[in-house]
């Protein structure tokens, strides 16, 4: 089994395309690669990163910055093409997105899709919650699609290691670590199934994911060195 900081074993569309060409289950599939759209999405909108450094599943992220790339079921039914930009849009996005894969997840029977958005809503609003008592805030106005995570995780641990590191890479380490080990304890492996493949997609956005931060760093030292 990989570790989180492998390199990917196929992109991403590839993954897609085998698992339509299988008939796997490619609407699960389909949410999971979103995310990590998203999070390019997003990462896009605060000038993190460039249209040449996307690596895109399902979004046309690198298409020019004025072009609607998000799906109707992300926008609100009022959002027009310029909207779609507006940073402060970004958590509605997000709660839409996890509604609408929750709907998938119940349309195709999917425990898997269904535990992983519990997972995934409840960290990031555990992440939200500690951010908004260090600004003195009400992390209620911050929170997406509370009604979704699951209540029986207890993330204070993972918070803890989060707050504490030592810079914004290591932070970032530690909650993906945390998702690589979840991802583990719900593999089903070997067994040929749809979650094993949904665990697989899963565990292919991380990779990315790792791929594209360690790239950038690696990039940064050598820009350092000139």
């Amino acid at each position: 089994m990989e570790s989180m900081g492998s390199i990917p074993p196929m992109s991403k569309r590839d993954l897609l395309e085998k698992v339509a060409g299988s008939n796997g289950p490619v609407r699960t599939v389909e949410m999971l690669l979103l995310s990590d759209d998203l999070t390019q999405y997003q990462a896009l909108l605060t000038e993190e990163i460039t249209h040449e450094q996307i690596d895109s599943a399902i979004l046309p992220l690198d298409k020019v910055e004025n072009e609607a790339v998000l799906p109707d079921f992300l926008l609100s039914e009022e959002a027009t093409e310029q909207q779609q930009g507006n940073r402060s849009s970004v958590d509605a996005v997000w709660s839409r997105y996890f509604h609408h894969a929750a709907s998938v997840a119940k349309g195709t029977h999917s425990s898997f899709l269904k535990a992983w958005i519990g997972f995934e809503v409840g960290l990031r609003n555990a992440l939200v919650t500690a951010r908004a008592h260090t600004l003195e805030l009400d992390p209620a106005a911050y929170l997406v699609a509370p009604e979704l995570a699951d209540k029986n995780v207890d993330y204070s641990h993972v918070v803890s290691a989060w707050s504490a590191a030592s810079d914004p890479l290591a932070a970032l380490e530690v909650l993906d670590k945390l998702r690589w080990d979840w991802l583990d304890e719900h593999g089903d492996w070997y067994s040929f199934s749809a979650c094993e493949i949904e665990v697989y997609a899963a565990r292919l956005v991380l990779l990315h994911h790792w791929r594209r931060i360690l790239s950038d760093k690696q990039q940064r030292n050598k820009a350092s060195l000139t």
